[in-house]
């Protein structure tokens, strides 16, 4: 059986798409901000973001710029591209049709 905190497979890129689709976040900073606004029951973990974050700016889907985090660090920030709010609207219009499908099934068996 499956923990509260798993992810449905395909919905990280979108979590992140829409989690730096306001400000460039830093990789801790999208964890800890997708973590927040689901009221802790999504926590992505680091062996699932970088290679996210890594696969999601060779698809062009986002950018990454060196920076001084808050603490004084270098580190890199992320932030979405053209094609990348493209992809935010395709990826968030198959979840909605994709959760409402299951909550047809929910409702109705």
């Amino acid at each position: 059986m499956g923990k509260p905190n798993d992810l449905v497979q395909g919905t990280l890129d979108l979590l992140i798409l829409k989690t730096i689709s306001l400000d460039p976040k830093h990789g801790w900073a999208i964890a800890k901000r997708i973590q927040q606004i689901s009221k802790e029951v999504l926590q992505v973990q680091q062996g699932s973001l970088y290679p996210a974050l890594y696969r999601l700016e060779q698809q062009g889907w986002i950018k990454a710029k060196w920076a001084e985090s808050e603490n004084g660090r270098q580190t890199k920030f992320y932030s979405l591209t053209a094609a990348g709010r493209k992809q935010l609207e395709h990826e968030t219009e198959n979840w909605k049709r994709l959760s409402g499908a299951v909550n047809l099934v929910i409702e109705e068996v």
